[in-house]
Parts: structure tokens; C-alpha cells; sequence
């Protein structure tokens, strides 16, 4: 059975007690610390309330979805109140739990800076960078020698993540991602700064073969061709709309690929067309691996951009100011060579 900390007898879990003058006088613990519930309940609320979802929150604690689930019912039986509403397979905060989500992350946020602060010395001189994965692996990485180089003092951790970093308890010093124009979150928000790395054309790749089969297809044809999806097919969505396509059905058909990366795959494969930026293809596209599909009368467009975000209070902080410095000239000698062709 799982004791409350406030509930914890002093054999049990080490109440700390201690002898005082001469009558003896126990002395326990403030009431303010037998109050806090158990830290991996906490931990839990505030991922699952910032992810929405009990697997993502899993995903990012690295634990069994069973466990998450598991210590949210500790945490209401702790408080006595209903944090979540549970419809079907969905959790929403209810309106005591987001209030209580707001006061617990600002709470993780500070206990976070403040081991950070008191850590000090050479922990600034290492940055923990989230990525997602195709921008991580077929650009940001190519880079990271270079810059290892030029700013030998500092050392850069680079993960590949669909999940977005918590940076208010410094899960990570940076995030980077794609954000949609027309599709939420951006990547701002309270106590958080960003600045976009890239607004990058998208173009449509496929490998040469299915390319020649798709060779002088209308905009309209493409929609029947075997069109290749990330996470969702909002991508595909915004680019043919944006190539004055408006009546499109509920569902664009194609399989979910789930990543950039392995989306370009499949389409190096032969498994259909595919969304891309030189950033993701550049390496396929000068080695005839994938070519460039161009239906008569569209163009490439722009749907969205590369955000490099970090919590303002750490904007300027001495690595992630270089590393986010190094990585818009990087981004922009890539553009001129790109542009030169």
C-alpha cells in the first residue's frame, strides 16, 4: 500500500525527529512538507495536463502507460478533487485541475532553475537540444561538428523528438521544430522566446519511377496519386490549398509515416509523393534518389516554419546564444547555395 507522505510514520519513510532540551520535545517536519503529494504523482499531472494525453505523458517519463494512469488516481485521491474529465480513451482538466496545473508547473519550473542555479559552473556550458527527428537527423546534425569546432567550450546534446520539450522545468535548454502556419501550437507562450530558423519552400518529391508516372499530372490528378503523410495530413492540406485546391474530402487518402524522415523514405522507396524542404532532401535531390515533382500551374509555397525556442530568462545565456547564432548562418549560407542550385 502506498502511505501519503503525510501520513508516513517515522519508521516507515524516516520522519525526522530529534531531540530538544532538556524535557526531550519531538520536533517533526513543517506541515508544509508532510502536505506535498508523492513527486511521481506530481510529475505525472503536469505531463499528462501539458501533453494531453496519459501515452504521450508516458512516452516523455519513460514509463507504462499503466504507471501514468496509475498515479493520477493517487494524486485525486491525495487532493480529494476531480483533476481530469475521462471521456472514452480522452483526459481533459477539469476547471480545478488546469488551476491546479498552472500553480504545479510554475512550482516544477522553480525547483528546476533553482538545482540549475546552484549547479552552476560548467553545466551552462553544456546545451540539451530537442529536435524533431528529420530536421534533426538530415540537417542539424550534419552541423553539430562544425560547430564543435568553431566553439570547442561547449558541448551540444542533440535528441530527436516528435515531443515538444517542457522548457519551464528545463526538460531541455532548446526545442526546435516545425510549426504549420494554419495549424496550433506556435511556439510561443508564457516565459518562453523564439525566433524562426527558416520559412522553407516545400516541394513534392517522389522517387524517379513513381516521378515518370505522375509526369504532367493536373493538380486535380494528384489527389489520387499515393500521397505520403507525417503525424497527420494537414501538410498535404495546406499545400494544395495553397495551390488553389479547395474542395478536398475529409481525409486526404496515404499512409501516416509519423516522421519527416522516415516519410521521405517511403517515398525513396517508391510508396508515393511526399512533402519536402531542401533542408530534409537536399542529399537525395543531388544524388537522383528523389526528384522534384511539378504539376502544371502550382509552384512550391511556403506552409509554415523551423522555430528555435528557449525560456526567455535563458535567451541569452552564453551557449544557447551561440548555438541559435550559429545556426541562422548556417541556415542562411544553406539558402544561397540552395538558391544557386
Amino acid at each position: 500500500m502506498t502511505l501519503h507522505l503525510g501520513k508516513l510514520s517515522e519508521h516507515a519513510e524516516g520522519v525526522q525527529l530529534a531531540e530538544s532540551g532538556a524535557g526531550g520535545e519531538r520536533v517533526r517536519e513543517p506541515a508544509s512538507a508532510r502536505g506535498i503529494p508523492p513527486l511521481a504523482a506530481i510529475r505525472a499531472f503536469e505531463a499528462v495536463g501539458r501533453l494531453g494525453g496519459i501515452r504521450k505523458a508516458a512516452t516523455s517519463l519513460m514509463l507504462d502507460h499503466s504507471v501514468v494512469s496509475r498515479h493520477l488516481r493517487q494524486l485525486e485521491d491525495w487532493v480529494g478533487v476531480a483533476l481530469f474529465q475521462r471521456t472514452g480513451g480522452q483526459v481533459n482538466l477539469t476547471e480545478a485541475g488546469a488551476r491546479y496545473h498552472g500553480r504545479i508547473s510554475a512550482a516544477l519550473a522553480e525547483l528546476a532553475l533553482a538545482t540549475a542555479e546552484i549547479s552552476g559552473g560548467g553545466e551552462e556550458r553544456k546545451v540539451l537540444v530537442w529536435c524533431v527527428p528529420g530536421f534533426a537527423a538530415q540537417w542539424v546534425s550534419d552541423r553539430l561538428a562544425i560547430f564543435e569546432k568553431l566553439k570547442p567550450e561547449f558541448s551540444i546534446e542533440l535528441r530527436p523528438t516528435d515531443v515538444k520539450a517542457n522548457l519551464l522545468t528545463h526538460e531541455a535548454d532548446v526545442d526546435i521544430r516545425f510549426y504549420l502556419d494554419d495549424w496550433p501550437p506556435d511556439p510561443g507562450g508564457r516565459g518562453l522566446q523564439y525566433v524562426e530558423l527558416a520559412r522553407p519552400q516545400i516541394m513534392i518529391v517522389a522517387s524517379p519511377s513513381v516521378a515518370e508516372q505522375w509526369k504532367g499530372a493536373t493538380v486535380d490528378e494528384l489527389r489520387q496519386a499515393p500521397l505520403l503523410h507525417e503525424e497527420h495530413d494537414q501538410q498535404w492540406r495546406a499545400w494544395l490549398a495553397l495551390n488553389n485546391v479547395s474542395s478536398l474530402p475529409e481525409v486526404l487518402p496515404g499512409p501516416l509515416l509519423w516522421h519527416a524522415h522516415l516519410a521521405i523514405a517511403a517515398a525513396r522507396n517508391s510508396r508515393g509523393l511526399a512533402l519536402a524542404s531542401t533542408f530534409l532532401v537536399g542529399h537525395d535531390l543531388a544524388n537522383g534518389s528523389l526528384v522534384e515533382v511539378s504539376p502544371p500551374g502550382t509552384r512550391p509555397v511556403v506552409i509554415g516554419a523551423y522555430a528555435f525556442v528557449t525560456r526567455e530568462d535563458r535567451w541569452s545565456m552564453d551557449g544557447i546564444l551561440q548555438f541559435r547564432r550559429f545556426l541562422q548562418g548556417e541556415v542562411a549560407r544553406f539558402a544561397a547555395v540552395t538558391a544557386r542550385g
